[in-house]
């Protein structure tokens, strides 16, 4: 019984972390009900490059768009800027749309967190790249859990993680 004594604290510490998540997990889905602000999180080399094909098939009620990208990322930023010249709206509701960069991950928790404090709700879609054909991606396999909509491009990942949504090739 001493042995687990020092164990009592940290059990403690444990549960407090992993029972919010939880009900994270459950938190109840939002109806999509145009027009939504898109905040969009790049990453260099093809994640921009699919990214920016996803956003190409978005109707305009997806509008505005912010996006988040490394301050070093030159390549992306003047992808994205050419691609925006063509598109700008203002509306009031948010989503986040993501695929993948490590990056995503830190901007999905905190609108999280902004929701969970009740200053902004944001639905979050995340689309695992079209390279992960079995397995998902170390953001994936943290943003399946905590994303609004999680969409996979490979009917092998449907089946191992069913709360997924299959689409075929969208990217």
């Amino acid at each position: 019984m001493d042995v687990l004594l020092p164990l009592v604290p940290l059990l403690l510490l444990l549960s407090l972390l992993l029972v919010p998540l939880a009900f994270l997990a459950r938190r109840p889905r939002c109806r999509r009900t145009p027009p939504l602000s898109l905040l969009v999180v790049a990453g260099s080399g093809g994640h921009t490059t699919e990214i920016l094909r996803l956003l190409s098939c978005l109707s305009d009620s997806y509008s505005p768009r912010h996006y988040v990208f490394a301050d070093s990322d030159e390549m992306s930023e003047a992808k994205i800027c050419s691609f925006e010249q063509k598109k700008a709206e203002t509306f009031s509701n948010s989503q986040i749309l993501c695929n993948g960069p490590g990056t995503c991950v830190p901007v999905c928790i905190s609108a999280l967190l902004l929701g969970l404090l009740r200053m902004k709700r944001a639905v979050i879609v995340y689309v695992e790249s079209i390279c992960r054909v079995e397995t998902l991606s170390l953001s994936g396999k943290i943003l399946y859990y905590l994303s609004d909509y999680f969409i996979v491009q490979w009917p092998e990942l449907k089946e191992k993680y069913p709360r997924s949504v299959y689409l075929g090739r969208v990217v």
